[in-house]
């Protein structure tokens, strides 16, 4: 092996296994889809109860709206599987409202 060329792969080589890690952190998260959306709503609002800025009734409304929200998303995509464009931007725009709810809530100064 020629020797200059070794000289640049090696570090070539560490630099790549070094940057791996960095790379799978920029990877786009699953929060952008609809389920993924779901999750990271029902922890904010565990976390807001946890921590007292969503009162037991707050809460239980929050919860509603994501259950009517599943219960949407489960009838949209009875008719084949798959949600149209139309639907999952009606479901992502309803996503967004309850999202705002959710800051608002947690945010009014009601503590429990």
């Amino acid at each position: 092996m020629n020797t200059t060329f070794a000289k640049f792969l090696i570090p070539a080589a560490l630099l790549g296994t070094m940057m791996a890690p960095v790379a799978a952190q920029a990877a786009p998260t699953h929060h952008h889809s609809i389920n993924g959306r779901e999750h990271q709503q029902n922890h904010r609002i565990y976390q807001g109860v946890r921590h007292g800025s969503l009162t037991p009734r707050e809460a239980a409304q929050l919860e509603r709206r994501e259950a009517n929200l599943r219960r949407q998303e489960y009838h949209a995509r009875l008719s084949g599987g798959r949600l149209t464009t139309r639907e999952r931007a009606r479901l992502q725009r309803k996503e967004n409202h309850v999202s705002e709810t959710i800051y608002h809530q947690k945010h009014d100064r009601q503590h429990r």
